[in-house]
């Protein structure tokens, strides 16, 4: 029975005191000022290569067709299809 009630009398506190360690020791850091450096060289000239927005584009043309549910006809005809390959 005595080894119990010692250990439930100390476990809460190495518990804080473990938490408390770790909180310092994570908060105590100082951070380093890290430069990086880009592995890259640039070839273009240093100028940015953008699109010109008054060049023409080319020209789509996008039907206007009403979006319309498949049948049931059409789902079964596609799965039978898919079945088969």
């Amino acid at each position: 029975m005595r080894n119990t009630t010692t250990l439930r009398s100390i476990l809460p506190a190495t518990l804080a005191l473990g938490a408390a360690l770790a909180l310092a020791a994570c908060g105590g850091a100082e951070e380093e000022d890290v430069e990086y450096e880009v592995g890259a060289e640039v070839l273009s000239g240093g100028e940015m290569i953008t699109r010109d927005p008054e060049d023409p584009a080319v020209p789509v043309d996008i039907p206007d067709v009403e979006m319309t549910n498949a049948s049931e006809e059409e789902i079964e005809a596609a799965q039978a299809e898919a079945a088969t390959e």
